[in-house]
């Protein structure tokens, strides 16, 4: 069993990743922003580094997605190579941060990894607004997400919202977080685990 978590930059998908993974005894599989060596970068000048970044996440994606196959177990990820390829790669592209020549030659790596994967078996979708993210990365004190405009949230936001209508890939769960905190109020956590049972049944 392969559950995902998605959803835009600070809206919890790590929080609900530990939760979930120790709610259900099921390995976790994280985003890997620590050891990534282009963050920093990234957010200081991002039309240098947006290729670099994207390539790095979409190698450490397809890794994770091959590891699933090789353990047999069950587990939960946190951010799926979906949202790098349809969201944020042709985020970047449109605001003129990644030239047309890279953003193909991605695009064209990511269709061939794809054609070796497959989807979750649930995704759950934490959707979010502007506010919401903003405050909750606010909260977190990553130094190198200070930098982030909310004109960046609010058309990943836009993106997240286009590219759920047309999920297709396995069974959806849409969460709204605006008014929820799973991390502090474990009633909160029961409802959402309540959700997903009823969608793995």
């Amino acid at each position: 069993m392969h559950i995902a978590v998605a959803g835009n930059i600070g809206a919890g998908k790590t929080s609900l990743t530990e939760l979930l993974s120790r709610h259900y005894k099921w390995e976790s599989n994280f985003e890997d922003v620590i050891d990534n060596p282009y963050l920093d970068d990234f957010y200081n000048h991002m039309e240098r580094w947006s290729f670099n970044l994207q390539i790095f996440f979409l190698r450490s994606r397809f890794k994770q997605l091959e590891s699933f196959k090789d353990k047999k177990v069950n587990v939960i990820q946190d951010r799926t190579i979906y949202e790098d390829a349809y969201i944020f790669a042709p985020n970047l592209h449109a605001m003129g941060l990644m030239n047309l020549r890279d953003y193909e030659n991605y695009k064209n790596l990511f269709h061939l990894m794809e054609s070796s994967v497959k989807g979750p078996d649930l995704l759950i979708y934490l959707r979010s607004s502007i506010p919401n993210l903003v405050n909750k990365i606010h909260k977190r004190g990553r130094v190198y997400e200070n930098s982030i405009s909310i004109n960046y949230l609010s058309r990943l936001n836009e993106r997240y919202e286009a590219w759920i209508t047309k999920y297709d890939k396995g069974k959806l769960l849409i969460i709204d977080v605006d008014d929820i905190d799973f991390v502090e109020n474990k009633k909160d956590l029961k409802t959402i685990i309540e959700l997903i049972d009823k969608e793995l049944k």
